[in-house]
């Protein structure tokens, strides 16, 4: 149980891999008002920069999981170089189905909702690990601007203009589904920006390291394509951002 090699070569040594950048990640934890003692489970951890942060700044304590053997290694070195490993343990392992030792002040999955199929199956995760009223975190992504054509569909990694709704239609879904939206942080252009073209470097330098990897056309065929397709497409169309959400 994995992540394919190409999204470690692919995100290389970024902390954040969702387009927030440390400043946003900051305002998020600032903006939620956390205590010390908080508990926070986070659901595809990733390198665990949200739990270790968040453990140095706040005083939070919380286990993170994740399918990435590499990221949670990362996840638990950073936690080493932050000082915090006696508040945060990382775990591999599938997020879906992992069971918490007790239930948590704040259940997070930020920028994978297709551990539940989709926002309304992943919030039937995290509720049933949340303490009663508890907070839900959700990373989603949402149509800035309305797709005009199925190319600009696709070149935002979605399959059709449903796959996401607009800003409106993503707030108004988790009202239809019982959950008061008490906070929010949305990335801007220049968030994705950075997390797209650190990318680019990144599958460059590995290109240049490893020219007869198997990988490497698949690799270079990307690096090819993604910047016109993130300026062309992704910047303008594709939103994303964090929604703390309190069940009603």
């Amino acid at each position: 149980m994995d992540l394919p090699r190409s999204f470690v070569i692919r995100e290389g040594d970024l902390r954040i891999l969702n387009p927030f950048d440390a400043g946003k990640l900051d305002t998020l934890g600032r903006a939620l008002k956390l205590a010390p003692g908080t508990s926070i489970l986070d659901l595809c951890s990733g390198k665990g920069e949200l739990l270790c942060t968040w453990a140095r700044d706040h005083g939070v304590f919380g286990t993170g999981v994740d399918i990435s053997t590499a990221f949670t290694a990362a996840a638990r070195q950073r936690a080493a170089e932050l000082g915090v490993t006696d508040q945060v343990r990382f775990v591999h392992g599938d997020a879906a189905s992992y069971v918490p030792d007790e239930s948590v002040d704040v259940a997070a999955c930020v920028g994978a909702t297709w551990i539940g199929d989709g926002v309304p199956g992943t919030l039937e995760i995290l509720a049933r690990w949340l303490r009663p009223g508890g907070m839900a975190l959700v990373g989603e992504p949402y149509w800035r601007i309305d797709p005009p054509d199925q190319a600009t569909v696709e070149a935002c990694h979605a399959t059709s203009r449903d796959d996401f709704r607009d800003l409106p239609g993503l707030v108004g879904l988790f009202g239809e589904l019982g959950w008061d939206v008490v906070e929010m942080v949305l990335a801007d252009q220049d968030s994705w920006d950075r997390y797209s073209a650190a990318h680019w470097l990144n599958l460059r330098r590995w290109l240049d390291d490893n020219p007869q990897d198997p990988l490497a056309a698949e690799l270079r065929q990307e690096l090819t394509e993604d910047p016109l397709r993130h300026v062309r497409y992704r910047r303008d169309h594709l939103g994303w951002g964090v929604f703390a959400l309190i069940r009603r």
